[in-house]
């Protein structure tokens, strides 16, 4: 039998790089994606199993492209896609720069179908695979100082359950996870240690996704809410 293929994007930390070690542990060959290459290096240092490391902007459809036909040409074709790179920059509405706007829908929202579009052919084809879209809470409600990072993730939950119903008469599924805050590197300057350390451990969250993931006899999660308990 064939080892799977499990791409995540933004690998280099947090869930990403929970994922990707609990994949890796199970014997999948792990494709590791992101920005900053010593980030991936780093979480791949706590991988014993096979892997590769592709630095990419998600952003960039060219860059997508290439990636995913290099991993197509040398793994084969991809088993498992964990759109799970993002970014948030939060603060009220007037005051976000033209900058932090770009980035928040590029990347969270553009990335995300990008990467999608780049295995959906083949996996309809195959008639087989799976594609795991990390959202956030603030994909199901506003939220102050949030607005466009908001509006990132109600677009991805949109094209999340707008191709769910293109696949409907398909064998490949589409899950969506939304969870609260996490401890991360996401949150450095925006919360302070101590609010960090009060935040869901990605360990946990990963554990959730992989078990919700998991194909299951006559069962299929299209999606899972994950919040902290206070």
């Amino acid at each position: 039998m064939n080892q799977s293929v499990v791409v995540i994007t933004g690998a280099g930390s947090g869930l990403g790089a929970s994922l990707a070690k609990r994949y890796s542990d199970a014997g999948s060959h792990v494709c590791l994606l992101g920005r900053t290459r010593a980030k991936l290096e780093r979480t791949a240092d706590g991988l014993e199993n096979s892997h590769t490391i592709y630095e990419v902007d998600v952003s960039s459809k060219q860059e997508v492209d290439r990636v995913f036909r290099t991993i197509a040409e040398t793994l084969g074709p991809v088993d498992l896609l964990i759109n799970n790179a993002g970014i948030g920059v939060f603060d009220l509405a007037e005051n976000l720069d033209e900058s932090a706007v770009h980035q928040m829908i590029d990347i969270n929202l553009k990335g995300t179908i990008f990467c999608t579009q780049a295995v959906l052919p083949e996996m309809k084809k195959r008639d087989q695979g799976m594609i795991a879209n990390i959202v956030s809470t603030a994909g199901l409600d506003g939220k102050a100082t949030e607005s466009v990072y908001s509006a990132s993730k109600f677009g991805v939950r949109g094209f999340t359950e707008s191709l769910q119903l293109e696949l409907e008469e398909s064998r490949v599924r589409l899950f969506a996870a939304y969870m609260g805050g996490m401890k991360s590197e996401f949150w450095d300057g925006i919360y302070t240690e101590e609010e960090i350390a009060n935040l869901m451990d990605p360990d946990d969250i990963a554990d959730i996704i992989i078990a919700n993931i998991k194909t299951r006899r006559n069962l299929n999660v299209k999606e899972v809410v994950i919040k902290n308990s206070f």
